[in-house]
């Protein structure tokens, strides 16, 4: 599996959010398969979006796209990281 792991500050979480839930069509055309949002327990506006791709070629094409930077822009996204992981092994305990 392919995954990405992207942390950012947003400015104000419900935007963010809103345009989030419209890019959904997109990220699914682009290979995402399925994702996770997680936020820090002290902190509303900092975000973690964990996903899993079809590809990280696909995944890297669409995250730097300048699309995807001005729909990064619009949502209040601050420098976000990216992380483009190889999934290794995977447990239930």
């Amino acid at each position: 599996m392919q995954h990405v792991l992207i942390i950012h500050e947003v400015e104000a979480y419900p935007a963010w959010k809103a345009i989030f839930d419209q890019t959904a069509d997109l990220r699914k055309q682009a290979g995402e398969i399925s994702y996770q949002l997680l936020r820090y327990d002290n902190d509303t506006n900092k975000i973690v979006h964990f996903s899993e791709w079809s590809s990280l070629d696909k995944a890297r094409r669409f995250f730097e796209s300048p699309e995807l930077a001005e729909i990064r822009r619009r949502a209040g996204v601050k420098a976000p990281h990216f992380m483009y992981l190889q999934e290794i092994e995977r447990g239930v305990l």
